[in-house]
């Protein structure tokens, strides 16, 4: 890996140390910068989690992703970086918290003195990393995060008293996500599939741009704007993601 590439697209400097502060410090501007993203799916382009090509996608071409890509990537750069950094797989918990199918998520373990879950690929998650052996609530700029065993060594991680995901206990191989993230990009099934989405956290809260809809969220308060055509669409993704494109994503699947 190029490391002073990702670094410079990060636009920081190669830290002197492999520390909590420098994890703290690398996760806040990778989700600052790197936006959660599922373009890909509607510009007709493949997920591919080979490395090679990720970084040319999030790195080279100053896009983003979703989970598998952006928490692929980011551990080998904090492996690089001297991180004992691991890939563990997720199932999102939905109402009443019941689970979703196994790896569909990815997420970052990191051992220091302690284990730290570190996920820059959930959209609207923690911007701090969380001590994963800590029972009492963390609190981060996104909300009080909770981490409850799940037996098994699994743990279940809340904000604000919400479930999020079960986080499994042993680590995965970023190929061990491949054929989910073949479904989550193919499948009408999928939530990816249904619509174009583009987010990045703000200093005041959240801006998003869903199809043709631009949403900006500055201290809790939401407001919408509709697009008028192609050429705002593709302004809006270069003023608030710096992402350059040909052609706005299509609004269905984009792939076969």
């Amino acid at each position: 890996m190029d490391l002073d590439a990702y670094l410079d697209r990060l636009g920081l400097d190669r830290p002197a140390a492999a520390d909590a502060a420098t994890l703290r410090r690398l996760q806040k501007r990778h989700l600052d910068v790197v936006p959660f993203e599922n373009l890909s799916i509607h510009l007709g382009e493949p997920i591919d989690l080979a490395e090679e090509a990720l970084f040319d996608k999030i790195v080279r071409r100053r896009r983003g992703g979703f989970c598998y890509e952006l928490n692929g990537l980011f551990s080998v750069l904090l492996r690089e970086l001297g991180f004992d950094a691991t890939l563990h797989a997720a199932q999102v918990l939905g109402e009443n918290g019941v689970p979703s199918p196994p790896l569909d998520h990815a997420a970052i373990r990191v051992e220091l003195d302690e284990p730290w879950l570190v996920d820059v690929g959930f959209g609207r998650f923690s911007r701090s990393p969380l001590r994963l052996a800590a029972a009492d609530p963390q609190e981060d700029v996104e909300g009080e995060f909770l981490i409850l065993d799940a037996g098994y060594g699994d743990v279940d991680v809340r904000r604000d008293g919400e479930p999020q995901y079960r986080l499994e206990n042993h680590p995965r191989r970023l190929s061990d996500f491949a054929r989910m993230a073949w479904w989550q990009s193919t499948s009408p099934a999928s939530h990816f599939t249904s619509k174009a989405t583009c987010s990045l956290p703000t200093s005041h809260g959240r801006i998003t741009l869903s199809g043709d809809k631009l949403i900006e969220t500055v201290h809790g308060v939401r407001e919408e704007t509709v697009l008028k055509g192609e050429e705002e669409v593709l302004a809006a993704y270069r003023k608030y993601f710096g992402i350059s494109l040909d052609r706005a994503p299509s609004q269905g699947v984009g792939q076969a």
